[in-house]
Protein backbone atom coordinates (compact mmCIF):
# COMPACT_ATOMS: atom_id res chain seq x y z
CA UNK A 1 0.00 0.00 0.00
CA UNK A 2 1.16 3.01 -0.74
CA UNK A 3 2.25 5.14 2.44
CA UNK A 4 -0.45 7.89 3.43
CA UNK A 5 0.32 11.31 2.57
CA UNK A 6 1.30 13.72 5.93
CA UNK A 7 -1.27 16.99 5.88
CA UNK A 8 -0.87 20.34 7.88
CA UNK A 9 -2.39 23.01 7.80
CA UNK A 10 -1.25 26.87 7.56
CA UNK A 11 -2.45 30.64 7.08
CA UNK A 12 -1.65 31.92 3.38
CA UNK A 13 1.85 32.86 2.62
CA UNK A 14 3.79 32.78 -0.63
CA UNK A 15 5.10 29.40 -1.17
CA UNK A 16 8.67 28.57 -1.46
CA UNK A 17 9.16 25.89 -3.96
CA UNK A 18 7.36 22.33 -5.04
CA UNK A 19 4.24 22.49 -6.69
CA UNK A 20 1.53 24.68 -6.14
CA UNK A 21 -1.91 23.95 -5.97
CA UNK A 22 -4.93 26.61 -6.37
CA UNK A 23 -8.82 26.50 -6.37
CA UNK A 24 -10.93 27.94 -8.75
CA UNK A 25 -14.91 28.52 -9.07
CA UNK A 26 -16.63 27.73 -12.06
CA UNK A 27 -15.79 30.75 -14.44
CA UNK A 28 -12.51 30.75 -13.63
CA UNK A 29 -12.28 32.99 -10.72
CA UNK A 30 -9.31 32.88 -8.17
CA UNK A 31 -9.70 33.83 -4.41
CA UNK A 32 -7.04 36.89 -3.71
CA UNK A 33 -4.38 34.43 -2.14
CA UNK A 34 -4.28 32.58 -5.48
CA UNK A 35 -3.47 35.17 -7.29
CA UNK A 36 -0.96 36.35 -5.03
CA UNK A 37 0.81 32.65 -5.78
CA UNK A 38 0.13 33.73 -9.80
CA UNK A 39 1.52 37.35 -9.92
CA UNK A 40 2.58 37.32 -13.34
CA UNK A 41 -1.04 35.28 -14.57
CA UNK A 42 0.08 32.50 -16.07
CA UNK A 43 -2.88 30.63 -15.04
CA UNK A 44 -5.61 33.05 -16.59
CA UNK A 45 -3.64 32.62 -19.97
CA UNK A 46 -3.70 28.89 -19.63
CA UNK A 47 -7.26 28.75 -18.33
CA UNK A 48 -7.48 30.76 -21.85
CA UNK A 49 -5.97 27.91 -23.97
CA UNK A 50 -7.40 25.14 -22.30
CA UNK A 51 -10.89 26.41 -22.00
CA UNK A 52 -10.16 25.29 -18.59
CA UNK A 53 -13.98 27.29 -16.49
CA UNK A 54 -13.57 25.70 -13.17
CA UNK A 55 -15.88 22.91 -13.36
CA UNK A 56 -16.08 20.74 -10.04
CA UNK A 57 -12.96 18.79 -9.86
CA UNK A 58 -11.52 19.29 -13.42
CA UNK A 59 -7.87 20.88 -13.42
CA UNK A 60 -5.39 22.70 -15.66
CA UNK A 61 -1.42 22.49 -14.91
CA UNK A 62 1.53 24.10 -15.96
CA UNK A 63 4.75 23.19 -15.42
CA UNK A 64 7.71 24.56 -14.30
CA UNK A 65 6.44 27.93 -14.52
CA UNK A 66 9.15 31.02 -15.24
CA UNK A 67 9.15 33.37 -12.99
CA UNK A 68 8.52 31.29 -10.35
CA UNK A 69 10.41 28.62 -7.95
CA UNK A 70 7.62 26.53 -8.11
CA UNK A 71 7.84 22.85 -9.60
CA UNK A 72 4.47 23.15 -11.23
CA UNK A 73 1.32 25.32 -10.66
CA UNK A 74 -1.72 23.80 -10.99
CA UNK A 75 -5.56 25.08 -10.62
CA UNK A 76 -8.24 22.80 -9.37
CA UNK A 77 -12.38 23.56 -10.11
CA UNK A 78 -14.78 24.28 -7.28
CA UNK A 79 -17.59 24.41 -9.30
CA UNK A 80 -20.31 26.85 -8.49
CA UNK A 81 -20.82 28.76 -5.11
CA UNK A 82 -24.09 27.38 -3.31
CA UNK A 83 -23.55 23.90 -5.08
CA UNK A 84 -20.77 22.59 -3.35
CA UNK A 85 -21.99 20.06 -0.82
CA UNK A 86 -19.25 17.81 1.17
CA UNK A 87 -18.92 15.11 -1.26
CA UNK A 88 -18.58 18.16 -3.78
CA UNK A 89 -15.28 18.91 -1.15
CA UNK A 90 -14.36 15.35 -1.15
CA UNK A 91 -13.87 15.27 -4.90
CA UNK A 92 -12.27 18.56 -4.75
CA UNK A 93 -9.63 16.96 -2.44
CA UNK A 94 -9.13 13.94 -4.76
CA UNK A 95 -8.52 16.32 -7.79
CA UNK A 96 -6.14 17.97 -6.06
CA UNK A 97 -4.09 15.32 -5.35
CA UNK A 98 -4.66 14.11 -8.92
CA UNK A 99 -2.83 17.25 -10.06
CA UNK A 100 0.15 16.99 -6.93
CA UNK A 101 1.20 13.68 -9.47
CA UNK A 102 4.62 13.10 -8.19
CA UNK A 103 5.28 16.00 -6.33
CA UNK A 104 6.79 15.41 -2.63
CA UNK A 105 6.12 18.76 -1.71
CA UNK A 106 2.42 20.21 -2.31
CA UNK A 107 1.08 23.45 -1.10
CA UNK A 108 -2.74 23.88 -1.54
CA UNK A 109 -4.20 27.69 -1.16
CA UNK A 110 -7.48 26.53 -0.16
CA UNK A 111 -9.14 30.14 -0.68
CA UNK A 112 -11.71 30.81 -3.66
CA UNK A 113 -13.56 34.38 -5.11
CA UNK A 114 -16.56 33.50 -4.07
CA UNK A 115 -15.23 33.07 0.36
CA UNK A 116 -13.22 30.88 2.02
CA UNK A 117 -14.13 27.35 2.63
CA UNK A 118 -15.11 26.96 6.27
CA UNK A 119 -12.73 24.58 8.29
CA UNK A 120 -14.89 21.44 8.00
CA UNK A 121 -14.62 22.31 4.31
CA UNK A 122 -11.05 22.19 4.29
CA UNK A 123 -10.86 18.41 6.57
CA UNK A 124 -13.13 17.21 3.63
CA UNK A 125 -11.00 18.26 1.25
CA UNK A 126 -8.13 17.16 3.17
CA UNK A 127 -10.14 13.45 3.55
CA UNK A 128 -10.52 13.70 -0.52
CA UNK A 129 -7.13 13.83 -0.45
CA UNK A 130 -5.92 10.74 1.61
CA UNK A 131 -8.85 8.54 0.10
CA UNK A 132 -7.44 9.37 -3.46
CA UNK A 133 -3.82 8.50 -2.59
CA UNK A 134 -4.71 5.06 -1.37
CA UNK A 135 -2.58 2.40 -3.73
CA UNK A 136 -2.69 -1.70 -3.30
CA UNK A 137 1.22 -1.96 -5.08
CA UNK A 138 2.26 -3.90 -1.91
CA UNK A 139 2.88 -6.92 -4.22
CA UNK A 140 3.88 -5.14 -7.56
CA UNK A 141 8.09 -5.32 -8.14
CA UNK A 142 8.19 -2.69 -10.86
CA UNK A 143 7.30 0.50 -11.67
CA UNK A 144 3.41 1.06 -12.28
CA UNK A 145 2.98 1.17 -16.31
CA UNK A 146 0.20 2.71 -18.47
CA UNK A 147 1.80 6.11 -18.16
CA UNK A 148 1.07 6.64 -14.36
CA UNK A 149 3.45 8.34 -12.50
CA UNK A 150 4.70 6.84 -9.76
CA UNK A 151 3.57 9.03 -6.82
CA UNK A 152 6.98 10.58 -4.43
CA UNK A 153 7.56 8.00 -1.46
CA UNK A 154 7.02 11.09 0.95
CA UNK A 155 4.51 13.19 0.00
CA UNK A 156 4.27 16.62 2.48
CA UNK A 157 1.19 18.17 1.92
CA UNK A 158 0.48 22.26 3.53
CA UNK A 159 -3.19 23.14 3.20
CA UNK A 160 -3.23 26.93 3.47
CA UNK A 161 -6.88 28.24 4.75
CA UNK A 162 -8.24 30.90 6.73
CA UNK A 163 -8.42 29.11 10.09
CA UNK A 164 -6.09 26.10 10.14
CA UNK A 165 -6.12 25.85 13.76
CA UNK A 166 -9.69 24.89 13.38
CA UNK A 167 -9.52 23.25 10.40
CA UNK A 168 -6.32 21.03 12.00
CA UNK A 169 -9.27 19.87 14.61
CA UNK A 170 -11.83 18.59 12.10
CA UNK A 171 -9.59 16.66 9.96
CA UNK A 172 -8.37 14.78 13.23
CA UNK A 173 -11.96 13.11 12.87
CA UNK A 174 -11.88 12.89 9.36
CA UNK A 175 -8.42 11.56 9.50
CA UNK A 176 -9.63 8.77 11.69
CA UNK A 177 -12.58 7.63 9.08
CA UNK A 178 -9.85 8.03 6.72
CA UNK A 179 -7.82 4.94 8.57
CA UNK A 180 -10.83 2.92 8.88
CA UNK A 181 -11.47 3.45 4.61
CA UNK A 182 -8.11 2.60 3.72
CA UNK A 183 -8.25 -0.51 6.05
CA UNK A 184 -11.34 -2.15 4.81
CA UNK A 185 -9.67 -1.20 1.60
CA UNK A 186 -6.37 -3.00 2.10
CA UNK A 187 -8.87 -6.20 3.86
CA UNK A 188 -10.60 -6.59 0.45
CA UNK A 189 -7.60 -6.18 -1.50
CA UNK A 190 -5.49 -8.94 0.07
CA UNK A 191 -5.58 -12.16 -2.05
CA UNK A 192 -7.22 -15.30 0.02
CA UNK A 193 -4.16 -16.64 0.05
CA UNK A 194 -2.63 -14.76 2.23
CA UNK A 195 -6.01 -13.11 4.54
CA UNK A 196 -7.73 -16.41 5.28
CA UNK A 197 -10.40 -16.65 8.52
CA UNK A 198 -7.65 -16.75 11.40
CA UNK A 199 -5.51 -13.61 9.86
CA UNK A 200 -8.49 -11.50 9.05
CA UNK A 201 -9.26 -12.07 12.91
CA UNK A 202 -6.02 -11.33 13.58
CA UNK A 203 -6.35 -7.99 11.83
CA UNK A 204 -9.40 -7.09 13.75
CA UNK A 205 -7.73 -7.96 16.57
CA UNK A 206 -5.54 -5.22 16.14
CA UNK A 207 -8.20 -2.92 17.03
CA UNK A 208 -7.52 -3.33 20.67
CA UNK A 209 -4.41 -0.89 20.20
CA UNK A 210 -7.25 1.74 19.43
CA UNK A 211 -8.89 0.66 23.02
CA UNK A 212 -11.52 -1.75 21.42
CA UNK A 213 -12.45 -4.93 23.06
CA UNK A 214 -12.54 -8.15 20.41
CA UNK A 215 -13.38 -11.39 21.29
CA UNK A 216 -12.08 -14.00 18.74
CA UNK A 217 -14.46 -17.46 18.77
CA UNK A 218 -13.29 -20.58 17.09
CA UNK A 219 -15.05 -23.25 15.70
CA UNK A 220 -15.38 -25.45 18.79
CA UNK A 221 -16.74 -22.15 20.60
CA UNK A 222 -19.53 -21.46 17.55
CA UNK A 223 -20.56 -25.24 17.42
CA UNK A 224 -21.36 -25.40 21.55
CA UNK A 225 -23.36 -22.08 20.60
CA UNK A 226 -25.34 -24.21 18.05
CA UNK A 227 -23.81 -22.27 15.03
CA UNK A 228 -25.43 -24.89 12.45
CA UNK A 229 -25.53 -22.31 9.20
CA UNK A 230 -22.16 -20.64 9.76
CA UNK A 231 -20.51 -23.72 10.47
CA UNK A 232 -22.13 -25.62 7.61
CA UNK A 233 -20.27 -23.18 4.78
CA UNK A 234 -16.54 -23.73 6.68
CA UNK A 235 -16.94 -27.65 6.76
CA UNK A 236 -15.82 -27.74 3.39
CA UNK A 237 -12.16 -25.81 3.64
CA UNK A 238 -9.29 -26.66 5.67
CA UNK A 239 -8.93 -23.18 7.24
CA UNK A 240 -10.67 -22.90 10.51
CA UNK A 241 -13.66 -20.85 10.67
CA UNK A 242 -13.63 -17.63 13.25
CA UNK A 243 -16.09 -15.20 14.32
CA UNK A 244 -14.85 -11.73 15.69
CA UNK A 245 -16.72 -9.56 18.03
CA UNK A 246 -15.11 -6.02 18.38
CA UNK A 247 -16.90 -3.62 21.33
CA UNK A 248 -16.53 -0.13 21.40
CA UNK A 249 -17.51 1.55 24.88
CA UNK A 250 -17.19 5.39 24.16
CA UNK A 251 -21.01 5.71 25.33
CA UNK A 252 -22.81 6.17 28.79
CA UNK A 253 -21.99 2.65 30.66
CA UNK A 254 -25.73 1.36 30.40
CA UNK A 255 -26.62 2.55 26.96
CA UNK A 256 -27.17 -0.18 24.98
CA UNK A 257 -25.20 -0.39 21.99
CA UNK A 258 -25.38 -0.11 17.90
CA UNK A 259 -24.48 -3.12 15.90
CA UNK A 260 -22.68 -3.66 12.74
CA UNK A 261 -22.63 -7.04 11.74
CA UNK A 262 -20.53 -8.46 8.68
CA UNK A 263 -20.23 -11.34 5.74
CA UNK A 264 -16.64 -12.67 5.80
CA UNK A 265 -16.28 -14.82 3.07
CA UNK A 266 -12.87 -14.49 2.84
CA UNK A 267 -12.96 -16.89 -0.84
CA UNK A 268 -15.94 -18.14 -2.12
CA UNK A 269 -15.77 -20.72 -4.93
CA UNK A 270 -19.52 -21.51 -4.87
CA UNK A 271 -19.10 -24.80 -2.81
CA UNK A 272 -20.60 -28.00 -4.55
CA UNK A 273 -22.51 -25.54 -6.50
CA UNK A 274 -19.17 -24.08 -7.94
CA UNK A 275 -18.91 -20.95 -9.53
CA UNK A 276 -17.78 -19.95 -13.28
CA UNK A 277 -14.10 -19.91 -13.42
CA UNK A 278 -14.56 -16.31 -15.32
CA UNK A 279 -13.97 -13.76 -12.66
CA UNK A 280 -14.05 -16.44 -9.91
CA UNK A 281 -10.46 -14.63 -8.87
CA UNK A 282 -12.76 -11.50 -7.83
CA UNK A 283 -14.38 -13.57 -4.85
CA UNK A 284 -11.57 -12.67 -2.66
CA UNK A 285 -13.59 -9.40 -2.08
CA UNK A 286 -16.79 -11.51 -0.64
CA UNK A 287 -15.80 -10.25 2.56
CA UNK A 288 -16.74 -6.65 1.60
CA UNK A 289 -19.25 -6.45 4.30
CA UNK A 290 -16.91 -7.93 6.94
CA UNK A 291 -14.20 -5.30 5.76
CA UNK A 292 -16.66 -2.35 6.12
CA UNK A 293 -17.31 -3.55 9.92
CA UNK A 294 -13.69 -3.53 10.88
CA UNK A 295 -13.44 -0.43 8.96
CA UNK A 296 -16.12 1.70 10.88
CA UNK A 297 -15.14 0.24 14.18
CA UNK A 298 -11.38 1.50 13.78
CA UNK A 299 -13.31 4.91 12.71
CA UNK A 300 -14.96 5.10 16.15
CA UNK A 301 -12.27 3.86 18.30
CA UNK A 302 -10.12 6.09 16.39
CA UNK A 303 -12.33 9.29 16.73
CA UNK A 304 -13.30 8.51 20.40
CA UNK A 305 -16.92 8.06 19.36
CA UNK A 306 -19.21 8.76 22.48
CA UNK A 307 -21.14 5.75 21.45
CA UNK A 308 -21.47 2.03 22.36
CA UNK A 309 -21.17 -0.09 19.50
CA UNK A 310 -20.34 -3.72 18.15
CA UNK A 311 -19.21 -5.11 15.33
CA UNK A 312 -19.57 -8.85 14.98
CA UNK A 313 -17.98 -10.90 11.31
CA UNK A 314 -18.15 -13.66 10.21
CA UNK A 315 -15.19 -15.63 9.18
CA UNK A 316 -14.98 -18.42 6.72
CA UNK A 317 -14.04 -19.96 3.40
CA UNK A 318 -16.58 -21.38 1.07
CA UNK A 319 -14.73 -24.52 -0.62
CA UNK A 320 -15.91 -27.94 -2.36
CA UNK A 321 -14.27 -30.55 -0.99
CA UNK A 322 -15.17 -33.84 0.17
CA UNK A 323 -16.43 -32.46 3.75
CA UNK A 324 -18.47 -29.92 1.95
CA UNK A 325 -22.23 -29.27 2.66
CA UNK A 326 -24.31 -30.57 -0.45
CA UNK A 327 -27.59 -29.21 -1.96
CA UNK A 328 -30.48 -30.76 -0.07
CA UNK A 329 -29.18 -30.72 3.00
CA UNK A 330 -30.41 -29.36 6.23
CA UNK A 331 -29.00 -27.27 8.81
CA UNK A 332 -29.90 -26.06 12.36
CA UNK A 333 -29.31 -22.85 12.59
CA UNK A 334 -28.59 -20.51 16.33
CA UNK A 335 -32.17 -19.66 16.49
CA UNK A 336 -33.46 -23.32 16.56
CA UNK A 337 -34.90 -22.78 12.76
CA UNK A 338 -34.08 -25.07 10.05
CA UNK A 339 -32.63 -24.28 6.57
CA UNK A 340 -32.71 -26.87 3.36
CA UNK A 341 -29.49 -26.02 1.37
CA UNK A 342 -31.06 -25.36 -1.83
CA UNK A 343 -27.63 -23.56 -3.43
CA UNK A 344 -24.46 -23.72 -1.20
CA UNK A 345 -23.66 -20.79 -3.46
CA UNK A 346 -26.38 -19.13 -1.16
CA UNK A 347 -23.92 -18.73 1.54
CA UNK A 348 -23.21 -15.49 2.64
CA UNK A 349 -27.36 -15.69 4.77
CA UNK A 350 -26.08 -18.75 6.52
CA UNK A 351 -23.44 -17.13 8.08
CA UNK A 352 -25.74 -13.96 8.86
CA UNK A 353 -28.16 -15.60 9.96
CA UNK A 354 -26.28 -17.26 13.20
CA UNK A 355 -24.65 -14.07 13.19
CA UNK A 356 -27.58 -11.59 13.76
CA UNK A 357 -29.26 -14.22 16.12
CA UNK A 358 -26.36 -14.02 18.45
CA UNK A 359 -25.99 -10.48 18.28
CA UNK A 360 -29.45 -9.84 19.29
CA UNK A 361 -29.24 -12.59 21.86
CA UNK A 362 -26.34 -11.30 23.13
CA UNK A 363 -26.41 -7.73 23.03
CA UNK A 364 -29.55 -6.41 22.98
CA UNK A 365 -28.69 -3.43 20.57
CA UNK A 366 -30.53 -0.31 19.56
CA UNK A 367 -30.45 -1.72 16.04
CA UNK A 368 -28.23 -4.13 13.90
CA UNK A 369 -27.56 -2.84 10.41
CA UNK A 370 -25.67 -5.64 8.53
CA UNK A 371 -23.53 -5.37 5.44
CA UNK A 372 -22.79 -7.80 2.91
CA UNK A 373 -21.42 -8.63 -0.69
CA UNK A 374 -25.10 -11.18 -0.68
CA UNK A 375 -26.21 -11.20 -4.60
CA UNK A 376 -25.37 -10.42 -7.88
CA UNK A 377 -29.35 -9.82 -8.95
CA UNK A 378 -28.49 -6.28 -6.72
CA UNK A 379 -25.87 -5.01 -9.29
CA UNK A 380 -28.62 -6.19 -12.14
CA UNK A 381 -31.11 -3.87 -9.91
CA UNK A 382 -28.90 -1.05 -9.41
CA UNK A 383 -25.69 -1.47 -10.86
CA UNK A 384 -22.60 -0.07 -9.23
CA UNK A 385 -23.83 3.23 -7.68
CA UNK A 386 -26.06 2.07 -4.90
CA UNK A 387 -26.25 -0.27 -2.41
CA UNK A 388 -29.32 -2.22 -1.90
CA UNK A 389 -31.33 -1.04 1.53
CA UNK A 390 -34.04 -3.62 2.80
CA UNK A 391 -35.42 -2.75 6.45
CA UNK A 392 -38.05 -3.36 8.81
CA UNK A 393 -38.19 -0.02 10.39
CA UNK A 394 -38.57 2.99 8.56
CA UNK A 395 -36.62 5.63 10.67
CA UNK A 396 -33.33 3.48 10.52
CA UNK A 397 -33.80 3.12 6.77
CA UNK A 398 -34.33 7.32 6.18
CA UNK A 399 -31.24 7.97 8.57
CA UNK A 400 -29.27 4.84 6.70
CA UNK A 401 -30.56 6.83 3.46
CA UNK A 402 -29.81 10.35 4.24
CA UNK A 403 -26.58 8.90 5.72
CA UNK A 404 -25.68 7.57 2.37
CA UNK A 405 -26.56 11.05 0.33
CA UNK A 406 -24.45 13.15 2.51
CA UNK A 407 -21.40 10.69 2.70
CA UNK A 408 -22.14 10.00 -1.17
CA UNK A 409 -22.07 6.08 -0.63
CA UNK A 410 -25.67 6.55 -1.83
CA UNK A 411 -28.44 3.50 -0.87
CA UNK A 412 -31.91 2.54 -2.56
CA UNK A 413 -34.11 1.26 -0.36
CA UNK A 414 -35.86 -2.36 -1.82
CA UNK A 415 -39.23 -3.79 -0.95
CA UNK A 416 -39.54 -6.51 1.29
CA UNK A 417 -42.95 -8.49 2.18
CA UNK A 418 -45.11 -11.37 2.65
CA UNK A 419 -45.48 -12.60 -0.66
CA UNK A 420 -41.52 -12.64 -0.95
CA UNK A 421 -41.56 -14.26 2.00
CA UNK A 422 -43.82 -16.96 1.10
CA UNK A 423 -41.20 -18.18 -1.69
CA UNK A 424 -38.33 -18.85 1.14
CA UNK A 425 -40.88 -21.63 2.38
CA UNK A 426 -39.45 -25.42 2.38
CA UNK A 427 -41.33 -28.18 2.40
CA UNK A 428 -38.63 -30.25 4.06
CA UNK A 429 -37.79 -27.59 6.65
CA UNK A 430 -38.26 -24.06 8.55
CA UNK A 431 -36.89 -22.55 5.04
CA UNK A 432 -34.28 -22.90 2.37
CA UNK A 433 -31.48 -20.67 1.74
CA UNK A 434 -32.31 -19.76 -2.17
CA UNK A 435 -35.63 -19.23 -4.10
CA UNK A 436 -33.91 -19.00 -7.38
CA UNK A 437 -33.22 -15.90 -9.56
CA UNK A 438 -36.54 -13.88 -9.38
CA UNK A 439 -36.33 -11.23 -6.95
CA UNK A 440 -32.97 -12.91 -5.80
CA UNK A 441 -31.64 -9.98 -3.78
CA UNK A 442 -35.33 -9.31 -1.76
CA UNK A 443 -35.70 -13.02 -0.75
CA UNK A 444 -32.36 -12.74 0.13
CA UNK A 445 -33.11 -10.00 2.65
CA UNK A 446 -36.39 -11.88 3.63
CA UNK A 447 -34.21 -14.68 4.61
CA UNK A 448 -31.97 -12.66 6.85
CA UNK A 449 -35.04 -10.60 8.38
CA UNK A 450 -36.42 -14.22 9.87
CA UNK A 451 -33.34 -13.85 12.55
CA UNK A 452 -33.91 -10.49 13.82
CA UNK A 453 -36.23 -10.81 15.76
CA UNK A 454 -38.67 -7.09 16.30
CA UNK A 455 -35.39 -5.28 16.54
CA UNK A 456 -34.35 -2.54 14.40
CA UNK A 457 -32.64 -3.92 11.51
CA UNK A 458 -30.85 -3.53 8.08
CA UNK A 459 -29.77 -5.10 5.42
CA UNK A 460 -27.24 -3.33 3.08
CA UNK A 461 -26.41 -5.78 -0.14
CA UNK A 462 -23.10 -3.67 -1.25
CA UNK A 463 -21.88 -6.39 -3.61
CA UNK A 464 -21.94 -3.66 -6.47
CA UNK A 465 -20.06 -0.92 -4.16
CA UNK A 466 -17.70 -3.11 -2.37
CA UNK A 467 -15.82 -4.05 -5.02
CA UNK A 468 -15.33 -3.77 -8.77
CA UNK A 469 -17.03 -0.07 -8.24
CA UNK A 470 -16.29 2.56 -11.18
CA UNK A 471 -13.25 4.59 -10.18
CA UNK A 472 -14.06 7.55 -8.68
CA UNK A 473 -12.16 11.06 -7.31
CA UNK A 474 -11.54 9.54 -4.37
CA UNK A 475 -10.85 6.06 -4.83
CA UNK A 476 -8.83 4.14 -7.79
CA UNK A 477 -9.11 0.82 -6.11
CA UNK A 478 -10.61 -2.47 -6.50
CA UNK A 479 -11.97 -2.17 -2.85
CA UNK A 480 -13.80 0.98 -2.05
CA UNK A 481 -13.90 0.48 1.47
CA UNK A 482 -17.70 1.40 0.69
CA UNK A 483 -20.01 1.84 4.03
CA UNK A 484 -17.46 2.90 6.49
CA UNK A 485 -18.15 6.79 6.11
CA UNK A 486 -21.71 5.95 5.72
CA UNK A 487 -21.75 4.06 8.89
CA UNK A 488 -19.75 6.48 11.06
CA UNK A 489 -22.00 9.20 9.74
CA UNK A 490 -25.23 7.04 10.52
CA UNK A 491 -23.73 6.71 14.32
CA UNK A 492 -22.58 10.91 14.35
CA UNK A 493 -25.60 12.34 13.50
CA UNK A 494 -28.12 10.25 15.50
CA UNK A 495 -26.26 7.82 18.31
CA UNK A 496 -23.56 9.69 20.16
CA UNK A 497 -24.49 11.22 23.45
Amino acid sequence: MTDRPTVAFAKFAMPKKGSVIVLASEGGGLGAHAKGCDPDGILPRAFEVTRFGGKLAKGVEVLAPAGTAFDRLAAVGAGKAGTREEASWLKIGGAVLAAAKSAGEVTVVADLDDGDPTPEEVASLALGMLLRAYAFDKYKTTSRENGEEKPADKVKITVQCADPAAAKKAFARAEAIAGGVLLARDLVNEPANVLGPVEFAAKAKELEKLGAKVEVLTEKEMKKLGMGALLGVAQGSVRPPRLAIIEWSGGKAKEKPVSFVGKGVVFDTGGISIKPAGGMEDMKGDMGGAAAVVGVMHALAARKAKVNAIGMIGLVENMPDGNAQRPGDIVTSMSGQTIEVINTDAEGRLVLADLLWYCNDRFKPQFMVNLATLTGAIMVALGHHHAGLFSNDDALAERLTAAGLSTDEKLWRMPLGTEYDKLIDSKNADMKNSAGRMAGSITAAQFLKRFVKETPWAHLDVAGTAMGAPASEINRSWGSGFGVRLLDRLVADHYEN
